[in-house]
């Protein structure tokens, strides 16, 4: 394989990883919003704080990893999960 198609290749595997990390970001954090509704209403309350404060961390190490790998995707996900707060 010439070195122009080992280059188109990789260059397509590294566009398709930066979508695979952008969507599994909103999945993720859109589980969370889930897990954290359905809670509320099978116990008619709010979730444990610590459970909320946790899911917090979590979102933010999945903004982080983001900001590392689609600095130029992670603005859009950033803005939705404020808006769920």
């Amino acid at each position: 394989m010439s070195d122009n198609k080992n280059l188109e290749k990789n260059s397509s595997i590294i566009d398709l990883l930066k979508d695979l990390i952008f969507i599994n970001s909103v999945i993720a954090t859109e589980i969370i919003k889930i897990t954290e509704n359905t809670s509320r209403i099978a116990r008619d309350q709010t979730p444990p704080e610590s459970c909320l404060k946790e899911h917090k961390e979590i979102e933010k190490k999945i903004l982080e990893i983001c900001d590392k790998y689609i600095p130029d995707k992670v603005k859009i996900l950033k803005k939705h999960i404020i808006k769920h707060e």
